[in-house]
């Protein structure tokens, strides 16, 4: 028998000469126990007793992002970088007990600084004569799951922001010590540009994130509902209650409460929630007694609240109030190289919840969009690519899988639907259309002719209704 690590890899020699090897090869053949580690989805790497890596199978390559050949020989902590290495190493414990050792959930570095959740299992390497001669782990990427969780629970960070904007990476920067701060946070931007998300990644990083996360939009209810919503009621209270309800003032004790769209709120409102912010305590509706809530508050608006401030149609005291600390989101319009990335982002979100393989857009559907207006901003975005989904039955999204809409809306018309235009009557749909003929329908010749980008014709093509 002959001491080998995986198969493909060449022997380090870590092993003591009277070890059970990881692998072996008998009679020049690779024993199956190799064959299986170097073809299962976790990751497996073995040690010896200075906690040298011996062996590493291709799954670990995979998720760690390291080559076998830059991990045989090395201490497992410098190429692992686990969150449990320096003070609670699992491998520590399975060597100086004998013991297996589980961690249902750690988080790793990868070589290129990507921080990955997995699990792990460890036990120990034993000699013929059942002393521990080194040890081995295996671990299983989480990161699809943890994905899927946040998805399902939307316990976002600010990990799950997507932008290299210099405007994103400012606020992302300084996102841990606003979370920190416990003050209160006013966050301004259009709709769709990621206000709520925001929001939940200042509760995540704060110290309330074992709190709950109350949200509550404040257009979505008139002021009487709003006001039963936030403050409760007791039974009988008004027509219809018939029980108890705890307001969403509350339900946010020791947590944070997201009030959405605060500035379409009226006057009497704003001077009932003041109150409640300068003193913590509220009456709900019915009851004679206060009660005392502890939560934060962190705000949100698509309006400018200094400008409804001057007309009078927002509380100066309640602006200063929720205006500790502001953060303003620009439009998807004013950060487009974050438009990539955002549509990897989605890709990888609808992938997962739809179980789909696609792998990504093509230059010409993406060179369209990293130009188009985005009024609805990142919703509009995500929007767009879950509809792609739909249509889009290979690998990669095009032109075609777009939604109409964003041709109409590209064009600043309303009326680009295919019966709407009569190419008859159009010099310029009765030009495209002979170009097209003439070059069997290949648009790239037919846009070189007509001296124009394939983009801008495909979109005159969805304008004037010109199929093939």
């Amino acid at each position: 028998m002959k001491n080998v690590r995986t198969q493909n890899l060449k022997a380090s020699g870590l092993f003591p000469e009277n070890a059970v090897p990881s692998c072996t090869i008998i009679s020049g053949q690779l024993a199956p126990c190799c064959t299986i580690l170097e073809n299962i989805n976790d990751g497996v790497f073995t040690i010896d007793v200075t906690k040298r890596i011996t062996s590493f199978n291709r799954a670990a390559e995979s998720i760690t992002g390291f080559k076998t050949e830059e991990a045989i020989g090395q201490h497992c902590f410098d190429i692992f970088r686990a969150s449990i290495c320096e003070s609670n190493c699992a491998l520590d414990k399975t060597i100086a007990s004998g013991k297996p050792y589980l961690n249902p959930f750690i988080f790793i570095i990868t070589k290129s600084g990507e921080r990955k959740p997995i699990n792990i299992s460890t036990s120990a390497l034993r000699d013929r004569h059942g002393k521990i001669t080194g040890g081995i782990e295996s671990f299983r990427d989480l990161s699809e799951l943890e994905q899927l969780r946040r998805q399902l629970t939307q316990s976002f960070t600010h990990e799950d922001i997507v932008g290299r904007h210099p405007r994103m990476h400012e606020i992302l920067s300084f996102l841990p010590d606003i979370a920190e701060s416990e003050s209160a946070v006013l966050i301004e931007g259009p709709t769709g540009s990621g206000k709520e998300l925001i929001a939940r990644a200042i509760h995540q990083l704060s110290p309330r994130k074992s709190g709950p996360f109350i949200s509550v939009n404040c257009a979505a209810l008139p002021d009487t509902l709003l006001e039963s919503e936030l403050f409760g009621y007791a039974k009988g209270a008004f027509t219809g209650a018939m029980r108890n309800k705890a307001g969403r003032f509350l339900l946010a004790n020791k947590g944070t409460l997201f009030l959405d769209e605060i500035g379409t709120t009226s006057m009497a409102f704003q001077a009932d929630l003041l109150r409640v912010l300068e003193d913590g305590e509220f009456m709900p509706l019915g009851e004679t007694r206060t009660i005392k809530a502890d939560f934060r508050v962190v705000t949100a608006t698509n309006l400018n609240l200094i400008k409804l401030v001057r007309e009078e149609k927002f509380r100066e005291d309640l602006y200063y109030r929720l205006n500790v600390v502001k953060i303003s989101l620009p439009p998807l319009r004013e950060r487009r190289e974050d438009i990539p990335l955002l549509i990897d982002h989605f890709i990888h979100k609808f992938n997962l919840i739809k179980r789909r393989s696609i792998e990504g857009i093509t230059p010409e559907a993406l060179s369209f969009l990293t130009d188009y207006p985005f009024p609805g901003n990142i919703r509009e975005l995500e929007n767009i690519i879950e509809y792609a989904f739909i249509p889009c039955k290979g690998p990669v999204i095009d032109m075609e899988h777009l939604p109409g809409d964003v041709f109409e809306t590209f064009n600043g018309t309303t009326d680009a639907h295919p019966d709407a235009v009569s190419p008859i009557h159009n010099e310029e749909a009765e030009k495209i259309i002979t170009i097209l003929n003439q070059h069997q329908w290949n648009r790239d010749q037919a846009a070189r002719a007509l001296g124009i980008c394939r983009t801008t014709l495909w979109r005159k093509i969805k304008k004037y209704g010109l199929m093939e």
